[in-house]
């Protein structure tokens, strides 16, 4: 190849390992940010950790406290001989509220109503973002999650529920989500990243390629280092995940007591874009492995020495097996949307194209290639092994029969300090000729001997062999 086409083929594999970096990105906002069914799946696991319920709880009795005078309420119920006993109580109430709150989110009550506060504040977000409708505008209103409906369950567990919804306000247990100031902002940034997901999804398989088919000679090299750069998109997209919620852990959560909360709705809110990150991961391996099935190294005309029969005789089993791969892993993923679609289309394009490599590749060097020449060689090599290793076995035995005499040196005269025998009888050899015999003669017959070298090397190991009797 030209210098020219060579730079090509290297910046295309450099673009590509860009572009999965970046599609990762795209996808995990795309799901997370633009799918509703995604959120609230990340929201039931968000209340299911203890530190994340530690955090809530305290905001929902800091909201009840703050909205409602807890001190009144108690005093209508109290009898009129114990009213003075209202604020003393309402303080121990507190107590009561916070060390029971924790175990009221773990409630299947509580934990339902959670998750349909964070649906409702989803698709009030995704209409906005996506501009359906005229629920919160970008010049008015903010985007919230309301959790007033957890502050009266709350309330009614201690026993101060009577009533109480009519009374909180209509900002209690609102979590802003964004302001108004942000939404046209958030719009903007929704609408470039929803196609975003797609292109990006696409471009970097067809990079990827394009890098392929563009080589002429040596064509595994460039699959094997395409699989390198998407393991290593897939592995810095998890490095910069750790290191970009430091950041913004620090820079959205202010208090220290809340940090460890804000750490672990960053882990779960995350874990998604680790998912994706895998997935590339894997696919870069799998691009790897095609990449050394390819290549010249023994091991790799060892796998296709067994594979050429199967690519030969049983081809369209092997395209069957690939579309039924493919169906599955589409319709086991997590959305079958356009973008999933074209993806996996894409990829088992490029699957198809390997395996016709594979298949003319094998056709060359294996032209005659058989189960029989295959599962023989195997067998041949077994056989082999074991009355080698059976051979060792027997030479090991007979030598551990054989005594040396200890010599005692120093100040003259050097005696034997044992009984053994001062001569070393010679080893039977006989077994190991045979061996040496039997293959030969496995030799000639693969063709590998010719009949005057067998005939010759035979000669050989019989005349040694007299001369040792």
């Amino acid at each position: 190849m030209s210098r020219a086409r060579r730079r090509t083929i290297k910046g295309l594999v450099i673009l590509g390992s860009v572009l999965a970096f970046l599609s990762v990105f795209a996808i995990w906002t795309e799901r997370q940010a633009l799918n509703t069914d995604d959120w609230v799946s990340t929201s039931g696991r968000l209340i299911q950790n203890k530190t994340i319920r530690t955090a809530l709880s305290n905001y929902l009795v800091d909201q009840l406290y703050e909205n409602v005078d807890v001190e009144a309420e108690l005093e209508e119920r109290f009898p009129k001989d114990i009213k003075e006993l209202a604020g003393p109580a309402a303080g121990g109430l507190r107590q009561v509220a916070g060390d029971g709150a924790e175990k009221v989110l773990e409630t299947s009550t509580a934990q339902s109503l959670w998750e349909d506060a964070n649906r409702s504040a989803h698709e009030q977000l995704v209409s906005v973002l996506e501009d359906k409708g005229d629920a919160v505008s970008t010049s008015e209103g903010n985007v919230s999650l309301n959790v007033g409906s957890l502050i009266t369950n709350l309330a009614d567990q201690v026993g101060i529920g009577q009533d109480l919804a009519d009374k909180l306000p209509a900002d209690a247990g609102q979590i802003e989500i964004l302001h108004s100031d942000q939404l046209k902002t958030a719009q903007n940034i929704a609408i470039a990243i929803k196609g975003l997901a797609l292109v990006l999804s696409i471009l970097t398989l067809l990079t990827f390629a394009g890098a392929i088919y563009l080589t002429r000679e040596g064509r595994w090299v460039t699959v094997l280092y395409s699989g390198i750069g998407l393991v290593a998109a897939g592995f810095a997209v998890i490095i910069f995940r750790e290191i970009a919620g430091g950041i913004v852990i620090d820079q959205l959560v202010v208090a220290d007591s809340v940090k460890p909360a804000g750490e672990a709705t960053w882990s779960i809110a995350t874990s998604l874009m680790t998912s994706i990150a895998t997935t590339v991961i894997v696919v870069g391996i799998l691009f790897a492995i095609a990449g050394w099935l390819a290549s010249p190294t023994g091991s790799a005309r060892a796998a296709r020495r067994v594979f050429a029969p199967v690519l030969r005789h049983h081809v369209a089993y092997v395209y069957t097996g690939l579309v039924i791969v493919v169906c599955l892993y589409f319709l086991s993923g997590p959305t079958q949307g356009l973008r999933s679609f074209l993806t996996t289309l894409v990829v088992a394009g490029m699957a198809a194209f390997g395996i016709n490599e594979l298949r003319k590749q094998t056709e060359e060097e294996y032209p005659d290639a058989d189960y029989g020449e295959v599962f023989g060689r195997t067998r041949d090599r077994v056989v082999d092994a074991v009355r080698d290793a059976n051979i060792g076995e027997r030479v090991g035995e007979q030598a551990s029969k054989l005594r040396l005499p200890e010599v005692k040196r120093g100040g003259g005269d050097e005696t034997p300090t044992s009984e053994a025998p001062t001569a070393v009888a010679p080893v039977n050899d006989e077994d190991a000729r045979l061996g040496r015999l039997e293959r030969l003669a496995s030799l000639r017959d693969k063709g590998i001997l010719t009949e005057e070298e067998f005939a010759a090397e035979k000669a050989r190991l019989l005349g040694g062999g007299g001369s040792d009797a």
